[in-house]
């Protein structure tokens, strides 16, 4: 891996999200590889902090020559949301891509068309 993919990218795209928003992850099944997991699909987290902004994986995956960059956020979920018991939090590094603001949280205003997570859906 070059040394440049190790470290966060520029980014024209603006992070959605601040720490403390709600979120909810995409309800999404896309027919290729996501660093979604499906166990996270659908579900409303916290964003706990932005950590810069990074090639996009499913793009890299897909071996596209210009991978999008986006911002990358950690987001907590409630263990018991995610799998019906434990008291604790996991939290997830997510593209923006796979997020989407909940009806009281977030600036995001509607889905991008060219996201990734997107396009799969329809």
């Amino acid at each position: 891996m070059s040394e440049s993919a190790e470290q966060p990218q520029p980014s024209a795209a603006a992070p959605h999200f601040a720490p403390g928003d709600r979120v909810r992850t995409r309800a999404v099944d896309p027919d290729r590889h996501t660093r979604l997991p499906a166990y996270a699909r659908g579900r409303t987290g916290r964003v706990l902090a932005v950590t810069g902004c990074w090639p996009l994986a499913d793009d890299v995956a897909q071996r596209c020559a210009e991978p999008r960059v986006e911002p990358v956020y950690t987001v907590a979920f409630a263990a018991r949301d995610l799998w019906g018991e434990g008291a604790h939090e996991v939290t997830l590094d997510l593209w923006q891509s796979y997020l989407e603001p909940t009806s009281s949280a977030g600036r995001a205003e509607t889905a991008d068309p060219s996201d990734p997570v997107e396009e799969a859906s329809t």
